[in-house]
This record gives structure tokens, sequence and C-alpha cells, in this order.
């Protein structure tokens, strides 16, 4: 397929030609030539992908592509800085030597692209002309493979799935709903169809469904086949049907009759399933059932299955991985265990397939064609991946989950190759993946959507088609924290990372650093004394906390092309922080920079204000940190600036108003009346476009009466937090108390607020749109009159946690009454609550 990232980048330096084409003057004609060649190789790309897996020309004309886009990139970043940097710093004369040498330089570059572009077209043109559209066309129905699968199976070659099968077969077997509908969702190899196998053939549906009808859809629909297949299993002569005329049979068949259909192996819907559901009987007196097995849980929701009626099979645990395996190698485990020599190798090759049921299937039958010596089964597993992704065949682990890559949209290709850089079995942080997306450019944000929205949902939209899987998710509505791949999964990101030259792989899937490298996960292993000035790594992330040696990491310093810089998972202890930050501050492409929890952090150089391509500052947890240089007002393009638990920091500078683009600003700190260059409250009121805003007031904070209408003015702010830890002044609370939160609030944290009764203006009125609360710590013993709002008017809240408030008084009954939507309640060490459907002394959950 053509390269996602070639793709992403063009399309994003297109967009970027025509937005900034008026800043690059000089250069001007140049970057319309450019946009024109690369608008030619944007639609070449649209047929590259009918082309790669045949033609090496065409291999080999994506790699310049790649190289020529990323060059093309580089060169307008630089131009848009150089512009900034003359419009911000000082009116520049553009016959200064400095410019004069910049002008020269860039003219240059730009000149060999558009001239390496040039004759890549020529090529392009010929080969194109000596293929002709028919190719093209032959190239493209040769790899379009639709899968065909029946409800015939072998019971024998089961296990493990007797748990999934009655789960659903109780879900169906009620007369009580006219129509069941059921969605069965997991990665390829995951076992859905032959769940679904078992319960068609099971006896107790025998007897309860007079009709049953199995079609297997796979990724190109037909309705007209569909349609065909169904009346086939009915009795139905289709001869001489049209379409028109199909429907109407197909309820005629059925009308009067409990029916079970499967639809096996649905990529999308697009309108065919509404008009074929439309069309089913669905009478009083009738009680049917639909199943429906996917990949994607969007799929199964859009064909009208509800969430609670989806079921995700999990994958086979060792027990059952290695009966099942002895089942496919072996005739049965009896016999493994009289090739007791093979037995420990096989149980290693087993967990090498993590429980996925087709790995172990594939692995099981290439073992069963080949004699049983150790010297056969050892090559096998020292070489397992690579034996895996070398079977051939539609049903092979990798083609099958090749599929799924292959059906993503571009958006999502190059975010799921990120996970290739990670170590095997990584626990990932989400909200790294999403900053690592938005700085490299992945994701940008559209209309009101902001890039960090839309990469959360990204994220979730991998899920949803079971490429990835949750560790740990939010309870009120599902927000992902941490996530995971599974092993296979990874290896086909890995392959595809190498093919694509996404990362650098060595033929194990280790990460080989090298001057080509773009990314590179670095776990302390890696060489990279090759990684110099003409390096062209673009993104650099630490992946485990382990004190690296000084000299493992100094060849990085030469490196002067990164966007992505993430030291989050690292305290940085063996590095000296003043090289570190000096490296930094020469990294004038820099988007993302995180130094989370670095210990021996106390203040950033002023020089950080030179850095105008950055968007996303994370300094989250660096406990010594105690102020920033006022020049980080300088930072026109920042959207992020996290500083949460930086305790030493009193305040932020003054000026924090000018930084318009900001969306999440974590770690505010009210200064004190003495502290006359912190930046105070009422300053936040400019940043209009603030969605995220997480404040500290300490003991000595101070806010005018003034500064108390300032939220109202943040008019897109979605999720506040307000923290008063440590403060215990009557007259801060006072105030506080006297806020006028912003109108369209989503989201409301308050930690340690010492008032007796909640504020006045935490009512539904004022936080009408408000779906979350949460209020952790503090003295609270009652809740406001006003927060129980009045007869016509509750709160929207559908998620409510209350932590660590043992004087706070309110019963289960006014909660429901005034929060009639509410779903998900998590309480802790609250010892005064009444009637509460949970544990409300140590953690207690309820879900409606």
């Amino acid at each position: 397929m053509a390269d996602a990232i070639i793709q992403v980048v063009a399309g994003k330096l297109i967009d970027a030609l025509k937005e900034h084409s008026g800043r690059v003057l000089e250069f001007r004609s140049q970057f319309v030539e450019l946009k024109t060649q690369l608008d030619f190789m944007k639609s070449f790309l649209a047929d590259a992908n009918k082309l790669k897996r045949k033609e090496e020309t065409v291999k080999t004309t994506l790699s310049m592509i790649r190289e020529l886009t990323y060059d093309a990139e580089d060169i307008l970043t630089d131009c848009l800085l150089r512009a900034e940097f003359r419009d911000h710093v000082f009116r520049c004369n553009h016959f200064l030597p400095r410019e004069m040498i910049f002008q020269h330089r860039t003219s240059k570059r730009l000149k060999d692209i558009n001239g390496r572009i040039e004759k890549m077209h020529k090529v392009l043109k010929t080969y194109l002309k000596a293929i002709g559209q028919q190719g093209v066309h032959d190239d493209v129905s040769s790899v379009v493979h639709r899968r065909w699968t029946s409800p015939a199976f072998d019971e024998s070659s089961i296990v493990g799935l007797a748990e999934d099968t009655m789960k659903i077969i109780g879900w169906i077997l009620p007369t009580k709903k006219q129509l069941h509908q059921v969605g069965i969702v997991g990665m390829g190899g995951l076992g859905k169809t032959t769940i679904t196998q078992k319960i068609f053939n099971n006896h107790a549906i025998l007897e309860r469904f007079e009709e049953r009808i199995w079609v297997s859809i796979s990724q190109t629909v037909n309705e007209e086949e569909t349609m065909k297949t169904m009346l086939k299993q009915l009795g139905e002569d289709t001869y001489g049907l049209d379409m028109g005329q199909m429907l109407p049979k197909i309820k005629q068949a059925l009308e009067g009759k409990d029916y079970l259909i499967v639809m096996d192996d649905v990529w999308s819907v697009h309108g065919w399933w509404e008009r074929l559901l439309a069309g089913l009987p669905k009478r009083e007196g009738q009680s049917s059932a639909v199943i429906i097995t996917t990949r994607k849980e969007s799929v199964a929701i859009e064909m009208g299955v509800e969430k609670a009626r989806i079921h995700q099979p999990r994958v086979l645990n060792e027990e059952e991985s290695w009966a099942l395996f002895c089942r496919i190698a072996f005739s049965s485990e009896k016999e493994a265990k009289q090739h007791y020599e093979l037995e420990e190798l096989g149980k290693d090759i087993v967990k090498k397939c993590c429980g996925l049921p087709l790995a172990i299937k594939t692995v099981g039958g290439l073992l069963k064609s080949k004699t049983l010596s150790t010297d056969v089964w050892r090559r096998i597993h020292n070489n397992f991946h690579d034996e895996l992704a070398t079977r051939e065949g539609e049903s092979s682990v990798m083609a099958s989950l090749q599929l799924s890559y292959d059906e993503l949209p571009t958006r999502l290709k190059q975010c799921l190759l990120c996970f290739s850089i990670y170590p095997e079995d990584s626990v990932i942080s989400a909200e790294q993946l999403v900053h690592w997306w938005v700085g490299e450019g992945f994701v940008q944000g559209k209309d009101t959507r902001t890039a960090i929205e839309l990469a959360f949902d990204y994220l979730s939209e991998l899920i949803s088609r079971c490429l990835v899987e949750v560790v740990k998710q939010r309870g009120f509505d599902g927000r992902v924290y941490t996530c995971k791949m599974h092993d296979l999964v990874r290896d086909l990101a890995i392959k595809i990372a190498r093919e694509e030259s996404f990362c650098s792989f060595d033929e194990h899937g280790k990460q080989r650093p090298s001057i080509q490298s773009r990314r590179l996960g670095f776990t302390g292993e890696e060489d990279v004394k090759s990684l110099n000035k003409k390096s062209k790594l673009r993104a650099f992330l630490m992946m485990n906390s382990s004190p690296v040696s000084p000299d493992k990491t100094i060849p990085l310093f030469r490196v002067r092309s990164l966007r992505v810089l993430d030291f989050s998972l690292n305290k940085l202890e063996n590095i000296p922080i003043h090289k570190l930050l000096h490296w930094i501050i020469s990294l004038q492409r820099l988007s993302y920079l995180n130094l989370r929890g670095v210990a021996s952090l106390k203040e950033l150089p002023k020089l950080i204000g030179e850095l105008r391509s950055l968007q996303l500052l994370v300094l989250n947890g660096c406990n010594n940190l105690q102020k920033l240089p006022s020049s980080i007002t300088n930072l026109q393009k920042l959207n992020v600036l996290d500083l949460g638990y930086c305790p030493m920091m009193r305040y932020l500078p003054q000026g924090l108003g000018r930084l318009s683009n900001l969306q999440e600003l974590s770690g505010f700190t009210v200064p004190s009346e003495a502290d006359r260059n912190g930046c105070r409250l009422g300053e936040l009121q400019w940043l209009s476009k603030l969605k995220v805003l997480r404040v500290n007031i300490n003991e000595e904070s101070d806010i005018a009466e003034e500064e108390l209408i300032v939220l109202s003015h943040l008019k897109q702010l979605k999720v506040l937090s307000i923290n008063t830890e440590g403060c215990e002044k009557e007259e801060i609370f006072r105030k506080l108390d006297g806020l006028s939160p912003p109108p369209h609030l989503e989201e409301l944290y308050l930690r340690y607020y010492r008032g007796v009764t909640t504020p006045m203006w935490m009512n539904p009125k004022s936080l009408r749109d408000l779906h979350y609360l949460c209020i952790e710590n503090g003295d609270l013993q009652l809740v406001h009159p006003s927060f129980e709002g009045g007869k016509t008017i509750t709160w929207k809240v559908e998620g409510l946690c209350l932590k660590f408030l043992a004087r706070l008084q309110v019963e289960w009954d006014l909660v429901q009454s005034v929060m009639p939507r509410i779903r998900y309640v998590e309480v802790s060490h609250c010892y005064m609550l009444k009637s509460f459907p949970c544990n409300t002394e140590k953690l207690g959950v309820w879900r409606k």
C-alpha cells in the first residue's frame, strides 16, 4: 500500500503552502512549483496502493517521494520560523549578510528538490504509460480477496469457547423481545466466527429457531449476493429475481417464524443493512435474533447493537492455548506427552502466540507438517515471527491482521505504526501517544475540535477496531489512560514500519538507529553513535526508567532535526541538566517537549523562548522546578502547557495571556500579592481558546474581587480543576464561593475545598452542561440549597466521584432526584453518606 506517512505529510505540506505562501515571498515561485509537483505526486499515491505489491519500480519511487516530502517540509518549516523571527524580533533588512546566506542556501535546497521531483515526474510518466491503465486495474483485481465462511465446523479443534458461547445463547434464547441483536467484536484470528459456528449449531438454538441463515459478508458488500444467499438457505429459487423482488420474498419466507440470521465478518454498513433490516419481519408473537461478527465495534453499533450486547472474546489462557496446540500439532495432549523432548519447546512456541487461536492453529499446522525433531522445532521457535509472516494464504495470521491495517483510513495508519517503537508487552500512556501524534503533525485540529481531542478519538477508533487493547480507562466515559498492543499486531506494525522506513529495525524486529532513522524508542540498549548532525531523526522517546549511562545518550546531542522529544519515562539522573537544556534550545523544529519528572530541573533557560515551533510543553512532576522565564510568552504556537505537580513553582510569568493559542493549561498557581512578576488570575481571560484549566490556590495566593468573573470569559472551557491544598484562609474560600463559572463546563474537579457547604455556583443552572463532577478531600459537610436546582432544573451529570469527604452528609435519594441521568458513581472514605448503592468507606463503584 502507498505509504501512509507520505500521504499525510504531503497533504499537510500542500495545505501549509496554501496557507503560508504570503510569508515566504522571496521563495514564492519555487514553492508554487513545489506545490504543483506535490499535487501530481499525491495523485500518483492514489494509484500506488494498487501497484506496490507487484511493481518494484513503485516501491523505489515511494521511497524517493518519502525523502523528498520530508526534505520539503523541513525547508518550509525553516522558512516559516525565519519569517516569524523577523516579524517578532526585529524588522530585518533582507540584505543583511546572515539573511542573504539563509536565502541563498534555501533557494539552492528548493531548486535541488524541484529538480529531483521533475526527474522523478518524467520517470513516472514513462512508467505509467508503459504499464497502461489496464495494468492498474488488473493489479487491483489481483489483490482483492473475499473471505468466505460457513456454519460448518470441526468441534474437535475447538478449545475454551464454552463460556462465550453460553453467554450469547443466554442473550438470544428468551422470547420476550421481537428481535435480539448481538455483536461479537474482536481482532482478526480471535475466534469470532468459531464462536458463532458453535452457537449456530447448538442444540438449544436448533430447537428455538425455525429458520437459520448464515451470510459471509467480508470486506466487499454485495447486496444482491447477500439476499440471494439468504433466499437459497430458505429453499427459495432466485432465478430471474431482481433486487426489488428479493427482499419481499425473504420477508414472506420468514413471516410468522422465529429466525436466526448470522452476518459474519462485516466491515462496513453504508445503508445496505438498514434496507435489509427494514425488510425483515418483526411482529408480536415472533422472537428472532441477528448475530453480527466484526472487527470494528462502530460497525456493530451502527447496525443497531446495544453496547451491553456486544461481546468481546478474550484470548485463550495458557492451559487452553496448549490444549489447542496439541490437538493441531499432535492428535492429543496424550500424544504430546510421548514426545517429552518437544514439550518444553512447544510450550515456549505457544507462549509467543499470546493466546490468539489463529496463531496457535497456524503454527500447530506448520509443525504437524514437519518431522518430530527438536532441531526443526527449535528452528521454528527461534524464527517464530518470520515463520508466521511467510505463511501464505488469506487464512494466515499476518494476512488476517494485514486486512485490518489495509482497511484503516490513512489518518490512522501512521498512528498505528507509532506502536512499533515500544518494547514488547509495553503498557503505553495514552497521553504520550496523543502528544506524539500532535507534535509530529499526524493529527491536526479541525473546526471546533482541537488536535488533542481528535487524537484521543483516533486512539479510541484503533481500540474499537481491535488493533489496540485498553489497559486502564476512566470509569465514567471510558477515556483511555493506558493501552497495549497484542504482540502479533505489533509484529505487523514493525513489518510495515520497516517497509515504509517509518522506523529502522533489524531482522529480529529490534530498533537499529542509523542516520536514516526517523523515529526511535530508546531503551538504553541501542547504539546511537551513528546519529549526527545529518541525522533525519524526527521523534525520540525514552522507553524506560532505568538510569542511562551518559556515554549512551551524548551522541544524540548532535541531532538537530527533532520534532518530538519525550523523556517522560526517565528521570535523567545521570545526564548533566545544563548540557541537556543547551542542546534542547538548539532544536528549532521541536514541536513537543516532555521533561516530566526530571528532578534536577530547577528552571528553564531564557532561550526556550526561541523554540517558536513548540506546541506542547510538559513539565509535570518536576519537583524542584521553581520558575519559568518570561520568554515563555514568546511561544505563540503553544497549545499545551502542563506544570502539574510542581510544588516549588510559586507563579507563572506575566504575559501568559499573550499565548492566544493555548488550549490546555495545568498547574497555574495563583500568585501572592508580593509576587509582582507573577501572572494574575485576571490575565487568563485573554486565553480565549482554553479548553482545560487546572488551577492551584495556596495559603499565599491573592485573588482580587474583580478577578472572580474571569472564568466566565472562557467560553470554550470544558474542564476546570480547582485545587486548594494547603490553603486555610477563610477569605480565599469566601471569594471562591463568588466565582462565576464558565458557561459550557463539562467536567469539574474540586480538591481540598475547606468550605462547609458546596459553593453557591455549583448548581445545575450555572453548570447546565456539566457531565462529570469530582470532589476530593476537604471539609464539606452539606450541599448548598442551590445544588438541588428546582422542579424544572436538574443536573445533566452522568458521573459523580466523592473521595475522602469524611463529614459530607448526602442521601442517595437526593442524588438520584437532582441527577436523573447519573449512571456512574465512585466513592471512597465518605463515612456519612446515606443509602448509597456501593461501599462508601473503601473504594466503591456503582454503574447503572
